[in-house]
């Protein structure tokens, strides 16, 4: 099989070759094939149809040119005839040729990346191929070439293109055709309607065949419905998380009528069960750990006892000091109508609520996600908490389990023991926080174990149990098993989309392998109308992100006749308010070499900042990503005190194109924290100095101290 490949690959090689030294683009020329059609029409064709196939199969420039050629020699039938299917062989060709060569490398290489793409091919690559067919803005022969390392099969593919490339062939052809009616080459004789209207067509083709293919898509998915006669109103948001705040207050203020829709709480789980409570949780817990270590700072403090109860009620407090913001009274002063109650989509223009029916012109999805429960064994029985009902207990556990290693769980592991509570967290990963580079998690799970948490990482649960009266967990790691014993079991394993209840399947809405609402670059489901953002849409599960994707998901169900937008992740930060914080932008070292980016590393260490040695926090580093050479930045990992305010300046570099350079020329206030930033940027500025320049710099300074000055 090698060596076929070899063979053809050798083959194809001497064809090009041969192609350009014996200078057979001559042939190629208007005038070659009209002089020889006039004396051997029917030879002229066959000739002209051999050497289009050849260009195609090869990817050689001028495959373009040929079909306009085409209509200038042939006329529009016969020159249409001709292309069509010489185009449609070449490109099999192509297609074959890239299969062989590339198909088997290519699938092995990158085999975990080309899972999704590979299905998508199977259950509608010909619908993917039509669409691309239809636009010649984008290169046929890499069409032809990307195609071949898919699964599609051949006869498809050569169906399929014979169909989507004939638009564009009679537009092409039909140009060519065109200027034979051209008498004189002037301006005058070359401005011809037809000639005009030919190659208007041929410019604006492309758009004509995108808008095409997105009305013929809305026509079929929702031509099932019956599209109501007046519509209730012009968007009805489902959710009143972050996402769905969000998109409500957008519609509202640009004078839509909007319906928000929330079967529990206003403001979702950030309000309610995560982002507020969680760190309302975590200052208190920072109180506590201030007092255990005053010392440091010459105060010697009386005995730090901690009221279980009144932190949990101070945690219900912010709560109810938020609420406002997301209250109901606020949003209706806005415009917004809201509900209660639980809403099913029973069409793309009606939604049911409680039994009442309203009809919509556009509906998003914002219903968020809960916490995901593993299947363990015995768990159920262990009146176990997660995230959402931690902040029900008023007593403080004695012992605590914590199952999960994520930024959840860890949280809140350090929050409770700082609060007193024996803390001990499991996880089945080798270390914390996967998601970050090894240090980072090498950091933060020394700094556990130096606070007392007892950290059992690569251990996976295999049973809950009750024995003797007491709560039990058997763990097994290397192939040995162990019993830990604990009061309290809170489950910090991840969150999982809330999908159910929504009539998704009745409308066959697709979900994704990781549970999420399928959505496309817009954030539409398979209906135009119907949209998906936040925790239940992903890809990040971040209160910000779902805030992100609400102007998209809004603007674009109420303006997408006149322009959509695509969602933009180009730049997604995230912080894990553990103490020291892990705050992140971009890329790291374990995403860039899974994804094989070249990169530059430079790290500055807090410890030598002078106002983190002043408070005490010196501690943590800022490590920066760049493309080798240059001060681009791909990504940013800072772990330490106040680490998601630091990285901020990052964010706005990377959103605007800043370098570190940039960086490196603003002034810093000092002393603050900020600096470090402008110090990391140094770090990169010392390691790319010009050494060159800097020769010739010292021998000038030297010239300089030798010179003898004449006169005063």
């Amino acid at each position: 099989m090698k060596k076929s490949k070899l063979i053809l690959a050798t083959g194809v090689a001497i064809a090009i070759a041969l192609f350009f030294l014996l200078d057979l683009e001559q042939y190629l020329s208007v005038t070659f094939f009209q002089s020889l059609y006039e004396q051997n029409p029917i030879e002229t064709a066959l000739i002209f149809f051999c050497i289009y196939v050849a260009v195609t199969a090869l990817s050689l420039p001028g495959a373009a040119l040929m079909t306009l050629v085409a209509g200038v020699i042939f006329g529009l039938l016969h020159g249409t005839i001709l292309v069509s299917f010489a185009s449609t062989i070449g490109a099999t060709l192509a297609f074959l040729l890239s299969r062989t060569l590339l198909h088997d490398w290519v699938q092995n290489r990158f085999a975990s990346y080309l899972k999704t793409i590979n299905k998508g091919i199977r259950q509608e690559g010909d619908f993917y191929l039509f669409t691309l067919r239809l636009i010649p803005a984008i290169p046929f022969f890499v069409i032809n070439l990307v195609m071949g390392l898919t699964p599609m099969r051949v006869g498809r593919f050569f169906i399929v293109s014979q169909i989507g490339m004939l638009p564009g062939t009679l537009v092409y052809v039909g140009a060519g055709a065109s200027l034979t009616q051209v008498e004189e080459l002037s301006i005058k004789g070359v401005l011809q309607p037809e000639i005009i209207v030919a190659f208007v067509l041929l410019g604006i083709f492309p758009w004509l065949a995108k808008a095409a293919i997105s009305r013929w898509q809305q026509h079929k998915v929702l031509k099932p419905y019956p599209r109501p006669a007046h519509f209730d109103t012009n968007l009805l948001v489902i959710g009143a998380g972050s996402a769905g705040l969000v998109s409500a207050y957008i519609a509202a203020a640009v004078k839509a009528k909007v319906i928000l829709v929330e079967r529990h709480k206003m403001g979702g789980d950030c309000l309610n069960t995560g982002c507020v409570p969680s760190k309302a949780l975590l200052r208190s817990a920072k109180m506590a750990h201030y007092f255990q270590r005053a010392e440091a700072y010459g105060i010697t403090p009386p005995e730090v006892k901690v009221d279980f109860a009144k932190v949990m009620e101070r945690v219900h407090q912010v709560i109810q000091k938020v609420e406002p913001h997301d209250s109901i009274e606020r949003y209706t002063s806005l415009g917004v109508e809201c509900i209660t109650g639980t809403a099913t989509i029973k069409t793309p223009y009606s939604v049911d609520i409680d039994g009442k029916t309203i009809t919509t012109k556009n509906i998003i999805i914002a219903s968020g996600a809960r916490p995901m429960v593993p299947p363990i064994p015995g768990l159920e029985s262990m009146d176990y908490y997660t995230s959402d009902t931690i902040w029900r207990i008023r007593e403080r556990p004695e012992r605590m389990l914590v199952i999960g290693g994520g930024p959840i769980g860890c949280e809140l592991t350090q929050a409770f023991a700082r609060l007193g509570v024996k803390v001990t967290q499991v996880d089945i990963a080798s270390r914390l926080m996967p998601r970050e580079d090894e240090e980072v998690s090498a950091l933060i799970q020394q700094k556990f174990i130096e606070e007392g948490i007892n950290v059992l990482v690569g251990h996976r649960p295999v049973e809950f149990l009750l024995k003797n009266g007491e709560k039990q967990l058997i763990l097994e790691a290397n192939g040995e098993q162990q019993t830990l014993g604990f009061d309290l079991v809170l489950v910090a394993v991840g969150r999982q989309a809330n999908t159910a209840g929504l009539g998704l399947d009745a409308l066959d809405i697709a979900v994704t392998e990781r549970g999420t609402i399928a959505v496309n670059d817009y954030l539409q489901t398979k209906f135009p109308n119907i949209y998906a953002c936040g925790d239940v849409a992903g890809p990040y599960q971040f209160t910000h992100t779902a805030s992100h994707q609400a102007w998209y998901a809004a603007v674009n169900a109420l303006f997408r006749r006149f322009k959509k937008f695509k969602v933009d992740y180009r730049v997604i930060p995230w912080a894990t308010f553990t103490d020291p914080e892990v705050a992140r932008v971009g890329l790291n070292e374990q995403e860039a070499q899974a994804q094989n980016i070249a990169y530059e590393v430079t790290r500055y260490g807090i410890d030598d900042l002078d106002r983190a040695i002043a408070d005490e926090e010196a501690h943590g580093f800022v490590k920066v990503l760049t493309e080798p050479g240059k001060d681009k930045i791909l990504g940013v990992t800072i772990v330490g005190y106040h680490a998601s305010e630091l990285i901020t300046e990052y964010i706005s570099a990377m959103k605007h194109g800043l370098g570190l350079n940039k960086i490196l020329g603003t002034i810093h206030i000092y002393p603050t924290l900020s600096e470090a930033n402008k110090y990391a940027a140094g770090v990169w500025k010392k390691a790319h100095a010009p050494e060159k320049l800097l020769k010739w710099i010292t021998r000038y300074h030297q010239w300089e101290r030798q010179e003898k000055h004449s006169g005063g």
